[in-house]
């Protein structure tokens, strides 16, 4: 991971759950990041809490990779309400990723991402589920990338198609578009 300060501006923010995809998908990532000088968090180096929230304010776009562990974390869920909050505000552009789940399974937690949710939903309050289903509805709806069915695309053009939108969006300051896959 690249340090930063609080004053680098081309920051990218992951938000993600789970060790499959810290130790696949998201390795990747990070290493075409480094490898073509796109600063990033990662929340294996930050402290869950003030410190997290703090490195999403920084950020100026976010990943949400959402695979269908990924409801099983409040700390992914408050994650992503509070980029849905900043995006509100155009202060963040989040990006999502749909790993191995489709986006309408996020978005009406449906699946076996939806039995996830409501088995964390059981153990929280009715307010915190109505703000993260809100903001599962709200960043599920933005143009992304499904890799549910996308298998045939090799890894390296997935990665070079996302590091390439996120230096043209940090380069433009534009949060609209999509992450396209075709040639």
């Amino acid at each position: 991971m690249r340090v930063f300060s609080t004053t680098d501006v081309h920051q990218v923010f992951f938000n993600y759950r789970g060790e499959e995809l810290r130790y696949s998908f998201v390795s990747h990532l990070i290493d075409a990041f480094e490898r073509h000088g796109i600063d990033f968090s990662v929340d294996k180096y930050e402290q869950r809490g003030k410190d997290l929230f703090a490195r999403i304010e920084e950020s100026k776009i976010a990943l949400a990779i959402f695979s269908t562990r990924y409801a099983e974390s409040s700390w992914c869920m408050d994650e992503l309400v509070k980029m849905k909050k900043l995006s509100d505000q155009r202060k963040l552009q989040i990006i999502p990723i749909f790993y191995k789940v489709s986006a309408r399974d996020v978005r009406k937690q449906t699946g076996e991402f939806g039995e996830n949710f409501w088995t964390l939903a059981k153990a929280s309050s009715g307010d915190q589920i109505k703000k993260w289903k809100e903001a599962l509805e709200c960043v599920s709806d933005k143009m992304g990338l499904s890799l549910k069915d996308k298998r045939y695309f090799p890894l390296t053009l997935i990665l070079t198609r996302i590091h390439t939108s996120i230096r043209t969006r940090l380069k433009h300051k534009t949060g609209t578009g999509h992450i396209p896959l075709q040639h």
